[in-house]
């Protein structure tokens, strides 16, 4: 599965993701765009889900109509240690996630 990690995630939560192409909005040349434009960007360049710690997005965003995944990981903080422990139940969700929905984390 190719997915997208957001600016506001720690570029090595990456190697939690072993066995699917995960990159971050940096290296994919995605960084600094915002909200719905960041989304279509990601579909256009073949990601299907994104990673991501902005809880507004479902609220913000019409996922309804794009293939395009959204996984929202919620920790005390942004800081590595706290997502790494969210990274099991995050690969279970990729089993399960479909086009369009939003998956919180907690």
């Amino acid at each position: 599965m190719r997915i997208l990690l957001d600016e506001c995630i720690d570029q090595r939560l990456r190697h939690a993701f072993a066995g699917h192409d995960c990159q971050t909005a940096a290296y994919a040349k995605l960084s600094g765009i915002k909200n719905g434009v960041l989304l279509a960007a990601a579909e256009a360049a073949g990601f299907e889900v994104m990673v991501t710690t902005d809880q507004a997005i479902p609220y913000q965003q019409n996922l309804e109509l794009r293939r395009i995944s959204i996984l929202i990981l919620h920790a005390p903080t942004n800081r590595l240690a706290d997502l790494k422990g969210l990274a099991p139940a995050a690969l279970r969700a990729l089993e399960a996630i479909g086009p369009g929905e939003a998956i919180r984390i907690d």
